[in-house]
């Protein structure tokens, strides 16, 4: 049997592999670029193409010998560098290293698992050289921008600060968003609320909601007074029920940016440590009798995509774990956005059945809580939609419309499994007490009495700050 030679960046998933490919394939790691722009000077030849100029990393000369000795001892050699831009220039710079004379082929692997594997071994391709030309042109305007950028924040800020094609941009959108803060001129408005009590219990929130049939606008003390002491003198009764259902569809499985936007909200991970953790659980851990083993898909993705065998396999967890109720009748399909690339599937974990429960005692705090968000989300991505009754209680007196809002979940559906975190969703109008509950039995007609009533000052706020990396 010929003799193979893998390439990867990380050690960690060399070993991975290892235990997939048998004793004919030998596996090793370039630790990531073997290759870089010169430190020493601009590296960009500017008067012929913007042609780049690569040197060895420091360090990496051992690497490098280590792969060439390699590629002479096998028949057959693969790269697989990760499956992104970046993957794609590693595996140009280690094909120049090693030269022609053997077959040489690019393999990628959307998840580390053991059929993945070897299917990417059986239907390998070529290195793509427009992902190459990609990669090499985010690392030259880098380095037009920053090269003589980051001199000037070494003298005037602070040395060691570097600057780039992405941090100058981030430093202008910051300087107007500040300028926007500065300039903001807040406004005065005033709420009025209050607590109702009907012939049945409970109590339950209300708001003033319309004056004249037009949102509620109240902008200072004296009217808020005068509207507060109207309430408080008329004779309350509610003049409208109105019940209706509501439906709220699953989230889409997550790509890199949501990922980053969930575990930052529901975990508080920066977006370096989200990904750090995120290779991680790609490249494969131990995991007890299964050994070192991948338990997500790739996680640099922009697209919803599902494989069809783990929308299937999805579907019979849910089945069977939760009941056919939380099954929708045909496979959830999530639209992907026209710019995206679609070049690599959603996150999600490489085996649905592999639930965090199972695996916990193997994995690290932080491996668990992020394994864990991503397997939620999944699962629930293919469950059926939750339920609720909502109701919309009115209550009319001259001018002024208060309302209160209360809902009952009828079907949890995904809700049992997962609901995604989104700030600052809520506006004044929506119906924004789903958890609080109204009377049963309220209904048209009802006498009400006012049990509390208050008037409140806020003020306009300005845009929030762009948030800073933690």
């Amino acid at each position: 049997m010929p003799k193979g030679l893998v390439i990867v960046e990380s050690p960690a998933k060399a070993s991975t592999l290892k235990r997939y490919l048998g004793k004919d394939m030998e596996v090793l790691a370039s630790v990531g670029h073997i290759k870089n722009l010169p430190k020493s000077k601009l590296g960009v030849d500017v008067e012929n193409g913007y042609t780049p100029e690569f040197v060895t990393i420091k360090g990496k000369a051992k690497v490098i010998k280590d792969i060439k000795a390699a590629a002479k001892r096998a028949d057959v050699i693969y790269l697989a560098p990760d499956p992104d831009r970046e993957g794609e220039a590693i595996a140009d710079h280690i094909a120049t290293e090693i030269g022609a004379g053997k077959p040489l082929y690019r393999v990628t692997f959307n998840e580390i698992t053991k059929k993945a594997v070897q299917e990417a071994i059986k239907n390998p391709g070529v290195i793509d050289q427009n992902r190459v030309y990609a990669q090499n042109a985010r690392r030259i305007l880098d380095r037009l921008v920053g090269y003589k950028l980051s001199p000037l924040l070494w003298d005037k800020v602070r040395k060691g600060l570097s600057a780039g094609r992405v941090q100058s941009v981030a430093l202008r959108l910051i300087v107007e968003r500040e300028r926007e803060i500065l300039a903001f001129n807040p406004q005065e408005y005033w709420t009025i609320e209050g607590v109702a009590e009907g012939p049945q219990p409970p109590p339950f929130d209300i708001k003033l909601l319309h004056i004249n049939g037009k949102k509620a606008e109240i902008g200072n003390q004296a009217d808020a007074a005068l509207i507060e002491e109207a309430i408080r003198k008329a004779t309350l009764a509610v003049t409208k029920v109105e019940k209706k259902e509501r439906r709220r569809n699953p989230v889409a499985p997550f790509i890199t940016s949501t990922l980053q936007q969930e575990a930052s909200r529901k975990l508080r991970y920066n977006a370096r440590r989200t990904m750090s953790v995120a290779q991680r659980l790609y490249e494969g851990l131990e995991v007890g009798d299964e050994g070192q083993t991948g338990l997500i898909t790739y996680m640099r993705t922009d697209s919803t995509r599902i494989a069809d065998e783990a929308v299937a396999a999805a579907r019979d967890y849910i089945g069977k774990e939760f009941g056919e109720a939380y099954l929708p009748k045909e496979p959830l399909v999530y639209k992907t956005k026209k710019s995206a690339q679609d070049a690599h599937e959603a996150i999600r974990p490489t085996d649905v059945t592999r639930s965090p429960d199972k695996i916990k005692k193997f994995l690290a705090k932080e491996e668990y809580a992020l394994y864990e968000l991503i397997w939620k989300r999944f699962v629930a991505c293919q469950m059926a939609q939750a339920v609720m009754d909502v109701t919309a209680v009115d209550i009319e007196t001259g001018p002024y419309t208060l309302r209160a809002t209360g809902s009952i979940m009828k079907f949890a559906g995904f809700l049992k499994v997962y609901e995604e975190t989104v700030e600052d969703k809520k506006g004044e109008d929506e119906e924004d007490s789903a958890d609080k509950r109204l009377p049963d039995s309220i209904a048209k007609g009802d006498p009400l009495k006012l049990a509390d009533l208050s008037k409140t000052q806020h003020f306009t706020q300005p845009p929030p700050a762009i948030p800073r990396r933690r």
